[in-house]
C-alpha cells in the first residue's frame, strides 16, 4: 500500500491514467461501451495535448524524440474506436516516467552511497594528551589544520590527516580495494576510509573542504544530473524509425483497405520509454566505475572512454610513480648544500612532483627564508630566497631588476630554457637514462643542476600493451620534460612516439592535432590541468587530492594505480556496447512485431501490451551495464 500511495502521490498523471483505465475497463465489461469510449477519448485527449506541448518545448530545443509516435498511435486508435488499445498506450507513455526512477535508483545505488556516508561532524580534542571524555562534537567544516581528532570505531574519518595512533582502515570507498589498510603513527589518513574497532586519535592537515572525500563528493554530485550524449544518439534514431514505421502503417492500411489496421501498426511502433534504457546503461556504468574507485563525470564521458583509440600519457607522477630522489648534485659558484637549500627553499612554492624529492633532500639542512613564489606550469617555479653564500654579487643586479627585496636573491628551478632566461650561462649536464634534471639559477648566475631518479611505474608498461590489443591505434607521450629523460621512460613502457620540453600550450596544440579521435590523456598534477580540461576525455590521477587537475579532468581514478585506466576503458567500452544493443532491442523487437500486425495477426489492444514487454525487455538488458567481462588484464 505504501508504494502504491508514493506512486499516486510523487505521479499524478500516472495514477490519473492507472484510475482512468480502471473505469474504462469496467465500463467496456459491463457492457457500457458507449460510456467508455466517451471516457477514453476524452481522457486520453488530455495525454495527447500535454504529449504535444512537450513535444513542441523539444522541437524548440532541436530535439526530435519518439513521442510522435505514440501521439499517431493514440489519435489512430481512438479514431478507429480502439479506446482501449488508446488507454494502454497512454499508460505506457506516463508510466515511463515512474520506470525510469526505479531503473535509475537501482543503477544509482552504488553511486549514491558515497554521498550517504559523507560524515557531517568530527569529535576534536583540546591536545594530544587529553582524555577522550573531553572530546567536543563540532561541525565539520569547523575542523582546521592542526586540530586533534578522535575517531572512534567503525567511523568514517571526516578530513585528511596524520596518524597520532596506529590503527587499521578500510579505504574501499576511496580506491576500490576492499582489504583493510594498516596505519602507523605519522602515516596519512584519507578522509573516507572508515576506521576499524579501535578509537584512533589523528591530527588534521587539511579542511573539510579540501580533503580527499570532500573532493570525491563534489565529482559525484557532479554527475548525478549528467544527461549521456546517447540519448542523443537514440533521438537520431527516431526520425527514420518514425517514417518508417508511418510507411509500414499506410501499407497496411492500403493493402488491408481497413483504417483499424493502421492503428494496429502503429501501436507496436511506440517505444517511447526504450530511450529510458540508454542512460539507464550509463549510471549503471558510472555505478560500476565509482565501485572501482574511478569516478566518471556523466554518461558522456563513458560514450567517449567506449569509442576512443587514442590515448596520450604525460610522464612524471603518469607513467613514473612521480616520487622522485636527488641522485647527484652539480653546484657550480655555490657549494652542493648551498644549492640544494636554495632549490628547496623555491620548491616549497611548487606542486611538481619533482619538487618532493628537492625538499626531501635538503632535509637538515637550514633552509633559507623565501616569499613571493611562482609556478610556471611545466617549467620551473621562482621565488625571492634570502641571499645564500656565494651569491652576493647576485643579489644587487636582481634587486636593481626589480625582481627580489633587500637582501635577496631570485631563485629559479626548473627547465633549462626556463634557467636561461635568468642566467644565460646555464649548460646542460649529462644524466642516464630515466633520470631528469633540474636546473637552478641564483640571482642572474647560473647555479648548477639537481640529477633526480624517477622509475617507470611497474605496471605501465602492461597498460600500453593492453590498450594496444583492444584496438588503440595510437599511444603517445605528452609531457614538459627533456627529450632524454622522456625517451627513455617511452622506450621501457613500449611507447613510440614522444614529444618532449612541451610547454601546456604546446601540449593543448598537440593533442588537438592527434588522429583518430576522441583522444584520451592522462595526467596529473596543475601544470596537466590545461591539457585534460583539451582532451576529448581527460583522466586525472587523482589519489594525490590535486584540485585542478581533478575539476579540469573528466575522470578522476582515486587510487593512485594507472591500471585503473585500464578499467575506465573497459567500463567504458562495455557500457557504450549495452546501451547501443539495448536501443537496438527495442527498435527491432517493434520492427518484427509491426510486421505480424501489418497482417492482421495482433489486435492493437495485444499490441499495446506487447510493446511493454519490448519496453521493459530493452530496460531490463541496459541493467548489464551494473556488471561486466573484465577484458584489461593489467
Amino acid at each position: 500500500m505504501g508504494t502504491v500511495a508514493r506512486i499516486f502521490r510523487e505521479y499524478r498523471l500516472l495514477a490519473a491514467v492507472l484510475v482512468e483505465l480502471i473505469v474504462v475497463l469496467v465500463l467496456h465489461f459491463s457492457g457500457h461501451t458507449g460510456a467508455a469510449q466517451l471516457v477514453a477519448t476524452v481522457f486520453v485527449g488530455f495525454v495527447i495535448l500535454l504529449t504535444v506541448i512537450d513535444m513542441v518545448k523539444q522541437l524548440l530545443r532541436k530535439e526530435f524524440g519518439l513521442d510522435i509516435l505514440a501521439v499517431v498511435a493514440m489519435t489512430a486508435s481512438l479514431a478507429v474506436g480502439e479506446y482501449l488499445a488508446a488507454s494502454i498506450i497512454a499508460l505506457m507513455l506516463t508510466g515511463g516516467e515512474a520506470l525510469e526512477d526505479y531503473a535509475a535508483a537501482r543503477a544509482k545505488r552504488d553511486l549514491r552511497s558515497l554521498l550517504d556516508r559523507a560524515p557531517q561532524r568530527a569529535h576534536r580534542l583540546p591536545g594530544v594528551d587529553a582524555p577522550v571524555d573531553q572530546a567536543e562534537n563540532i561541525e565539520i567544516d569547523q575542523v582546521e589544520p592542526g586540530d586533534v581528532l578522535l575517531v572512534r570505531p567503525a567511523e568514517v574519518v571526516p578530513v585528511d590527516g596524520e596518524a597520532i595512533d596506529a590503527g587499521s582502515f578500510d579505504e574501499s570507498s576511496l580506491t576500490g580495494e576492499s582489504a583493510a589498510v594498516a596505519k602507523d603513527v605519522g602515516d596519512t589518513i584519507l578522509s573516507g576510509s572508515v576506521n576499524g574497532t579501535q578509537a584512533v586519535r589523528m591530527r588534521a592537515t587539511r579542511s573539510a573542504a579540501d580533503s580527499q572525500y570532500q573532493k570525491i563528493i563534489t565529482l559525484v554530485r557532479q554527475t548525478e544530473d549528467q544527461q549521456a550524449p546517447i540519448v542523443r544518439v537514440a533521438d537520431r534514431y527516431a526520425m527514420p524509425f518514425t517514417a518508417v514505421s508511418l510507411l509500414i502503417a499506410g501499407l497496411a492500411r492500403w493493402f488491408s483497405g481497413d483504417p483499424v489496421r493502421f492503428a494496429e501498426v502503429l501501436v507496436l511502433a511506440t517505444p517511447c520509454p526504450l530511450l529510458i534504457a540508454a542512460p539507464v546503461a550509463f549510471l549503471g556504468g558510472m555505478s560500476r566505475a565509482s565501485n572501482a574507485g574511478i569516478i566518471v563525470k556523466g554518461g558522456a564521458v563513458l560514450e567517449a572512454l567506449g569509442s576512443a583509440s587514442t590515448a596520450a600519457f604525460d610522464k612524471t607522477g603518469t607513467l613514473t610513480y612521480g616520487r622522485p630522489t636527488v641522485a647527484a648534485v652539480h653546484a657550480v659558484g655555490v657549494s652542493e648544500d648551498e644549492l640544494l637549500a636554495a632549490a628547496a627553499a623555491a620548491e616549497q612554492f611548487s606542486s611538481h612532483v619533482l619538487a618532493l624529492g628537492v625538499i626531501e633532500a635538503a632535509e637538515g639542512l637550514d633552509l633559507p627564508e623565501a616569499r613571493n613564489g611562482r609556478e610556471v606550469a611545466t617549467e620551473g617555479v621562482e621565488a625571492e630566497v634570502d641571499c645564500v653564500a656565494g651569491a652576493a654579487g647576485s643579489a644587487g643586479s636582481a634587486g636593481e631588476a626589480g625582481s627580489a627585496g633587500a637582501g635577496s636573491v631570485v631563485v629559479r628551478v626548473g627547465t633549462l630554457d626556463f634557467v636561461r632566461d635568468m642566467a644565460s650561462d646555464a649548460s646542460e649536464v649529462e644524466f642516464e637514462a630515466g633520470q631528469t634534471a633540474a636546473y637552478v639559477s641564483i640571482g642572474n648566475e647560473y647555479a648548477g643542476a639537481l640529477i633526480l631518479n624517477d622509475q617507470a611505474r611497474d605496471n605501465a608498461g602492461q597498460l600500453v600493451s593492453e590498450l594496444r590489443r583492444h584496438g588503440f591505434e595510437k599511444v603517445t607521450m605528452l609531457t614538459g620534460d627533456n627529450p632524454h629523460t622522456a625517451q627513455a621512460i617511452a622506450a621501457e613502457v613500449g611507447i613510440d612516439e614522444v614529444h618532449a620540453s612541451l610547454l601546456p600550450e604546446d601540449k593543448v596544440r598537440l593533442l588537438h592535432e592527434i588522429e583518430p579521435k576522441p583522444v584520451i590523456m592522462v595526467g596529473d598534477g596543475v601544470n596537466d590541468a590545461p591539457v585534460l580540461a583539451a582532451a576529448g576525455v581527460g583522466l586525472a590521477m587523482g589519489a594525490c587530492g590535486n584540485t585542478e587537475a581533478s575539476e579540469a579532468a573528466d575522470v578522476v581514478i582515486t587510487r593512485d594505480d594507472i591500471s585503473r585506466v585500464g578499467k575506465a576503458v573497459d567500463i567504458g567500452r562495455w557500457t557504450l556496447a549495452v546501451a547501443k544493443s539495448a536501443i537496438w532491442i527495442g527498435i527491432l523487437l517493434s520492427l518484427v512485431l509491426m510486421g505480424f500486425a501489418f497482417f492482421g495477426f495482433i489486435p492493437a489492444v495485444v499490441g499495446a501490451l506487447l510493446q511493454e514487454v519490448i519496453d521493459l525487455a530493452a530496460i531490463v538488458y541496459a541493467l548489464r551495464a551494473l556488471k561486466g567481462p573484465e577484458r584489461f588484464k593489467v
